[in-house]
């Protein structure tokens, strides 16, 4: 909504409201904690203008911007991250990594086989498309050749949460447009400067900072480490420079989780969305001050002479 107001200079001011967007990023099951936040923010009465996920955050940002209740979306979501999941042994990939020269060998690896991912995406968004959703929406993937960040807003929600989510060793990326891509935290687990491009004023940034693994005892485990070391390093110095080179107004939004939560611990469903309803309560306040502080913008007026 504008509000205009004429001034005699020749100019006219226009006050502004300011958009807000939500970036869901990287944290596998702990990213079901955006249905605390959703829950929190239409209380309010606040809507966000974009919805932006990465990795796991994608499924929610989907979800999100489906305009899905909380109930529903979490019905939906939490058979896709599960155990049984990332439990399909491809016993064809350990073979090419020993034997890549008899058996062959290309990008597209992965020592899980993917198809009941797949089954659970397409029970979850079926046929459904970026153009039927209530709020735009992106979702962030990396080119698996160039290693540059790929912004997808268009097509079906499977492809793109799907690529988002090839976590690499475990799944074998996933080519959406040509391009073969893995998952999107590589290139940024909290990719704000997603919403920054698409002009929002205001980011609820909602990150997860990845746990080390306890044990070393399997590849998996021994690669999530990896990961993990790799994804807080990332994380830490994307979110300070966006900070520092951009004017948006950025809430962090950091969960606190009283238990430990796994990667595949759906069970804790509860208590993840209730910490993400908490740290959201908590940030609430500042957002209303700043979303109520409308921005002037100044242009020309046109005259006739």
């Amino acid at each position: 909504m504008f509000y205009k107001l004429m001034e005699h200079t020749g100019t006219k001011r226009e006050m502004k409201r300011k958009r807000i967007a939500l970036v869901i990023g990287a944290g596998s099951v702990k990213c079901a904690a955006a249905l605390g936040v959703l829950r929190v923010l239409r209380q309010a009465g606040i809507v966000p203008d974009l919805v932006v996920g990465c990795s796991g955050g994608a499924l929610y940002a989907a979800a999100v911007a489906l305009g899905l209740d909380v109930a529903t979306a979490a019905s939906r979501t939490r058979q896709i991250w599960t155990r049984d999941v990332t439990g399909q042994r491809n016993r064809h990939a350990l073979l090419q990594a020993v034997l890549p020269k008899q058996l062959g060998f290309d990008g597209r690896f992965g020592l899980r086989h993917d198809a009941l991912m797949r089954q659970r995406l397409d029970d979850a968004f079926g046929s459904q498309t970026f153009a039927d959703t209530q709020i735009p929406l992106f979702i962030t993937a990396t080119d698996f050749m160039t290693g540059e960040q790929v912004v997808l807003d268009n097509g079906r929600l499977t492809d793109a949460v799907r690529a988002s989510m090839a976590t690499p060793f475990v799944f074998a990326p996933w080519e959406v447009d040509g391009r073969l891509l893995v998952d999107g935290y590589l290139s940024d687990p909290l990719p704000v400067n997603v919403a920054i491009r698409e002009g929002a004023d205001v980011i609820l940034a909602l990150g997860f900072e990845s746990p080390g693994q306890h044990t070393m005892d399997s590849p998996l485990r021994y690669a999530f480490q990896l990961s993990s070391i790799m994804t807080n390093s990332i994380f830490k110095a994307r979110l300070a420079f966006h900070n520092l080179a951009h004017h948006a107004e950025i809430l962090l939004l950091l969960p606190q989780f009283r238990q430990r939560i796994g990667l595949f611990d759906t069970d804790k469903f509860p208590a993840i969305i209730t910490a993400g309803e908490e740290v959201m309560q908590a940030h609430l306040p500042y957002l209303q001050t700043v979303i109520s502080e409308q921005y002037s913008v100044i242009s020309e007026l046109k005259t006739d002479h």
